[in-house]
């Protein structure tokens, strides 16, 4: 059988269409403050980092809520072992001056607008000295939020 020849051809043309999400995410390290000595005089001081990846282009900010022990707030948050508590802080910056909280434009970082990598925020914790609680091992959990 002979082949066909073709000399004409048709074409056209399709729409190809995306629509980008705005999103992100956020993943957290642990912040160990290590072996605390109730009798030291100096506060012991720590920190751990933040890892936030949104839509290039996205405003966002980060909030640490107060944590689990009853009664805490974003100022006076607390690592528990049974009914013992043990006080600490987490801070905006490296002077440990601004308490890091949970609203936007109050206490939490200015607005940052996502790059095409992760922002890598720092979180600076301190838990004060002198404080008389009992040996043992104390914790908390806290709950990063991203609003954007």
């Amino acid at each position: 059988m002979a082949g066909v020849a073709h000399a004409q051809t048709a074409t056209t043309t399709f729409p190809v269409t995306a629509n980008v999400l705005t999103s992100c995410s956020v993943s957290a390290n642990p912040l160990a403050f290590g072996s605390y000595d109730p009798t030291a005089t100096a506060p012991l001081d720590a920190t751990t980092t933040l890892s936030v990846l949104c839509t290039v282009g996205t405003s966002f900010t980060v909030g640490l809520n107060a944590g689990t022990a009853p009664g805490a707030t974003v100022t006076t948050r607390q690592m528990t072992n049974g009914a013992s508590a043990l006080n600490y802080a987490l801070y905006q910056g490296a002077a440990r001056t601004t308490i890091w909280g949970n609203t936007p434009g109050t206490n939490t970082p200015p607005p940052t607008t996502a790059l095409a990598t992760p922002s890598t925020l720092t979180v600076y914790g301190r838990v004060p000295p002198s404080q008389n609680v009992p040996a043992g091992g104390y914790s908390d959990t806290i709950t990063v939020t991203v609003n954007y």
